[in-house]
């Protein structure tokens, strides 16, 4: 999640371009049917051409939103967590929102923490996995006014927790990004394992690694719904990049700790495929992919990626990052590839659409300012269905921050921009925003800013 190292060709001119403009009345900067993903969600409305106008610069320096809407920050790196375990955790990520009691809403937020984190996750006894790990979960509850009653935390001692994604059954999945054993950088436990955590009681969920799922760099989940089937996204950093992963699970009729009874674990194959940065076109088809048993999910020797996977091989993907369910299939991005740091072509970023029914893998969007630099359209990373019946993308690339809104039709437009300076007025620097996600009345966007860790709920007209 936050190595936003620029991406090939005219990025960094790209992002001096939308500082400047404040990415005001940008357009679609992107090819496929978009339509496809929106299948399965209730609403149809759409903010209809441009969004929701110009973005306002916030004077408190904070958020910079369309007139109209207005931001409250609900917690932040450095203040006391309300339970008194210690202080707010730094580098906030995925985040997921849950329905709570009398209208209220749980959120669960992931904290990217590697050894060297600013403020970790303090450690409580019940909910930690490994004390050397600085990484973890905090839950917040709010009321239905969006009062914050209670921030704790919710799993502690996990390392670089990115992302991960909402169960049916209402927990969440957190996903170590890493793959360091035990005895390294002081660790006394393995770790590149999902831990699932309730939202409502974390001491239900306790740290148990579901080791089943596989030991490897996670980002993502999606469950599919109808068969119990987790879906998995790897971000590794080195060649041979990451796979895309699903978990067959004993128990598929879910329900808290129902995945601690163990599964298989697979890798997709795409026949003639070894590198999906290859496909550059959308609507590019395949079908009868295959899934293979992953030889040691554990990856007692040897990084699952690195495995023998037979003769045919097996395909990987540089940067995947976003996973979700929608309709009767998963969607998952690929950030971007680069040749020069081992990809076999170069994008801007991707998202594919499996259908498990038809075992078909389509290229549905591919990202990028093939048609001019100053639109936005790099390096999609988390991704949500917005009530709207679009998408909110978190960009994650150098320069200015975005959440960007992606209309059912097609048009891109800025939603929100971090006006958080970490650098200085010659050189300004933002942190990437994460973990848009959207209260289940709709009415409420939640957002992450990851640096300085930063928790907003956005509220305004989103019917309009």
């Amino acid at each position: 999640m936050s190595d936003t190292a620029s991406v090939p060709g005219s990025s960094a001119t790209r992002r001096q371009i939308l500082a400047r403009t404040g990415a005001l009345g940008v357009s679609v900067a992107f090819a496929g049917n978009l339509t496809e993903l929106f299948a399965g969600t209730a609403a149809a409305q759409d903010p209809g051409r441009g969004g929701y106008g110009p973005l306002v610069p916030d004077p408190r320096g904070l958020l910079d939103l369309p007139r109209g809407f207005r931001h409250r920050v609900l917690s932040r790196e450095g203040d006391p967590l309300r339970s008194g375990e210690g202080p707010v955790p730094s580098n906030h990520d995925g985040m997921a929102a849950f329905a709570a009691r009398d209208g209220g809403v749980h959120l669960v937020r992931n904290h990217e923490n590697r050894v060297t984190a600013a403020v970790p996750v303090p450690t409580v006894p019940g909910l930690t996995y490994d004390p050397q790990g600085k990484g973890g979960c905090t839950a917040l509850t709010l009321d239905r006014h969006g009062r914050v009653l209670a921030e704790r935390v919710a799993v502690a001692g996990t390392a670089v927790n990115c992302a991960g994604g909402p169960t049916p059954w209402g927990t969440w999945l957190t996903c170590e990004e890493t793959e360091d054993r035990a005895g390294t950088n002081g660790y006394t436990k393995d770790h590149g394992f999902v831990f699932e955590v309730d939202p409502a009681d974390p001491r239900r969920s306790g740290a148990v690694p579901l080791t089943a799922m596989g030991r490897f760099q996670h980002e993502a989940i999606a469950v599919d719904p109808h068969r119990g089937v987790v879906y998995e996204t790897e971000d590794a950093f080195q060649r041979p990049f990451g796979l895309f992963y699903r978990f067959l699970p004993d128990r598929p009729r879910g329900g808290l700790g129902s995945l601690r009874a163990g599964g298989r674990l697979q890798a997709m194959r795409v026949p003639g495929v070894p590198d999906l940065s290859t496909i550059q076109e959308t609507g590019a088809r395949f079908e009868r992919v295959e899934w293979v048993d992953v030889p040691d999910p554990q990856a007692a020797r040897t990084p699952i990626r690195l495995q023998d996977f037979g003769p045919k091989g097996i395909t990987h993907a540089q940067k995947l990052e976003g996973c979700y369910w929608g309709g009767a299939c998963v969607y998952f991005v690929s950030s971007f590839a680069r040749s020069a740091e081992g990809s076999a072509a170069d994008h801007y970023g991707q998202i594919w659409r499996y259908d498990p029914a038809a075992r078909r893998l389509t290229l549905v969007v591919v990202f990028g300012p093939g048609t001019d630099v100053r639109l936005p359209g790099e390096s999609p990373d988390n991704i949500c269905l917005a009530p709207s019946g679009g998408l909110m993308v978190c960009e994650d690339g150098n320069g200015a921050q975005h959440v960007f809104g992606v209309t059912r039709g097609g048009e891109v437009y800025a939603m929100a921009r971090n006006a958080q300076n970490l650098g200085s007025p010659e050189e300004p620097e933002w942190g990437e925003f994460a973990g848009v996600t959207f209260s289940p009345d709709g009415g409420t966007m939640y957002v992450n800013c990851y640096t300085p860790g930063t928790t907003f709920a956005v509220t305004g007209p989103w019917h309009r």
